[in-house]
């Protein structure tokens, strides 16, 4: 007897969830490439297109855009234009159009947010990683220092000329903007190919939708860990761009406290009231500018400079768990995702998986450092001691016809794939590193059922197109907390199992 359909619970712009991105055209299909490594996390670029071959050529025209202003922008490419003018000092130097409106619009925002944001921000971050490094706070006069060393000026523009002149040693980071801009301008490269109605264009959970086409985008909870966690909320989005930024996924531990990589520049040290903020603008370096400093500033002065963007919209959610939206969000919300059903009580609770407990997937992708790589499909399951599929994790792709490729989830859950939802929605979340994910298990089975404990196997299957297939398995039992670590492969470079009590408990 076959099994009933279910929701599949999937990733990023692959997620496959009720909650579905809008075909703008029934003529059109979306054309879905996902990457890994690319500016430091990783990229899916989504194409509303009437053939394959005009997504293709838009695909491309995003890729090679990226990599030309990646060349120009980076701060991490010795070679580029912008580390080479950092090299500079006090004299005028003539550069590309693109180096000059990024530093002007960070010039810009820096005075906007009264100091809020600033190029120079990198001085305290650097303190703190090296306080982390020593286990022990910087001190009061390093501090200080920092703050001073932020508060220079750091460049001066001749628009008339086109120069940029050095003026400071502080090291200067444009990662915000420089991602936002590149963003932008690959959305564009792709839009102005033949055949093509809309572009989707998410580097590392920020994302920019343009032409004729609206996204269902999903905003990651900031309290939860999984890519398979429940999103806090879901939103219609069309020509425009929605970021995030939040202390969740990067940050240092001193003495046992995490500390967030956002830091407050005029303060010198991390910022801490606000957990997570997602922008909606019409611009993507407005949407970027705007989710880091409604980080920084207290939240009522973020308010305030919200107000200064026409058309910007936000979430704010605090330390405190407080969340505050701006007038016009409800007007872009979707309903959420169902929760999964709850299991009608068991006359043998002892017998049931113990709801204070989670089972965590977590893996890491092979990376070639400094080359983007097409991400591999992949596919993650929960099996029984008999062999029987329970719980169906995840399923990751962009081309269905390969999903055969997928020989052993294939075999097991082709049919529910088949009669389910194969709608595609995107998430917005703060930026992670490459390659590297999280997915959970609540205990229950695909009707919502809570499972028996016992002995319980995950399967990882990860297969590339016209590439290799790797196929991982690993049982646990649910009588202790566990960590169990996997044995890696060419596709998946790590991998562990964590059987733990939930964070908050329940």
């Amino acid at each position: 007897m076959k099994r009933k359909a279910f929701p599949f619970i999937c990733l990023l712009a692959v997620l496959v969830f009720s909650s579905a991105a809008i075909l703008p055209k029934k003529a059109t299909k979306i054309y879905v490439a996902d990457y890994e490594n690319v500016l430091g996390t990783s990229l899916e670029i989504k194409i509303a297109a009437g053939n394959n071959q005009s997504a293709r050529k838009a695909e491309a025209a995003a890729l090679a855009e990226i990599d030309r202003l990646n060349k120009i922008l980076s701060g991490y490419d010795a070679s580029s234009e912008f580390s080479r003018w950092m090299q500079t000092r006090h004299q005028p130097v003539k550069v590309s159009a693109e180096l000059f409106e990024v530093l002007r619009l960070f010039q810009q925002w820096r005075s906007q947010t009264l100091g809020a944001l600033d190029p120079a921000a990198e001085t305290i971050s650097q303190l703190w990683k090296q306080a982390a490094r020593a286990n022990k706070l910087p001190a009061e006069a390093e501090i200080q220092q920092a703050v001073k060393t932020v508060q220079q000026q750091h460049y001066i523009l001749d628009a008339v000329h086109q120069t940029a002149t050095r003026t400071s040693d502080a090291p200067l980071v444009l990662n915000s903007f420089a991602k936002s801009y590149i963003m932008h301008k690959a959305s564009e490269k792709s839009l102005a190919v033949s055949g093509v109605q809309g572009v989707v264009v998410n580097i590392g959970g920020d994302i920019v939708v343009k032409g004729d086409h609206t996204e269902a985008v999903q905003v990651s909870d900031p309290k939860a860990s999984a890519e398979n966690d429940a999103p806090v909320a879901v939103l219609a989005v069309q020509n425009k761009t929605i970021a995030t930024s939040g202390n969740y996924r990067r940050g240092v531990q001193i003495n046992g406290k995490w500390y967030s990589h956002i830091v407050d520049p005029r303060m010198g040290k991390p910022a801490d009231a606000v957990i997570s903020a997602t922008v909606i603008a019409n611009q993507a370096t407005d949407a970027g500018a705007l989710a880091t400093a409604l980080n920084v500033l207290p939240v009522a002065e973020g308010q305030q400079l919200m107000q200064t963007v026409p058309d910007a919209e936000y979430m704010i959610i605090t330390r405190n768990g407080e969340t505050i939206t701006s007038k016009g969000w409800t007007k872009m919300a979707r309903p959420t995702l169902p929760k999964a059903p709850v299991a009608s009580p068991s006359p043998a609770r002892e017998k049931e998986w113990d709801t204070q407990y989670e089972l965590a997937i977590n893996f890491e992708l092979a990376l070639i450092p400094g080359v983007r790589i097409h991400r591999p499909f992949v596919a993650v399951w929960v099996v029984d001691e008999n062999n029987k599929p329970v719980r169906h994790i995840a399923i990751w792709y962009n081309k269905p016809k390969w999903l055969n490729d997928m020989r052993s989830w294939y075999a097991t859950y082709k049919d529910e794939f088949a009669a389910g939802s194969q709608s595609i929605s995107s998430t917005t979340s703060a930026t992670r590193g490459p390659g590297k994910y999280t997915l959970k298990w609540d205990g229950k089975d695909d009707k919502g059922n809570l499972v028996k404990k016992g002995t319980y196997t995950v399967y990882i299957e990860a297969a590339r197109e016209h590439g290799t297939y790797q196929l991982m398995k690993q049982e646990f039992t649910t009588n202790k907390a566990q960590h169990i670590d996997l044995t890696g492969n060419v596709e998946v470079a790590s991998a562990s199992l964590d059987y733990q009590k939930k964070p908050n408990g329940n």
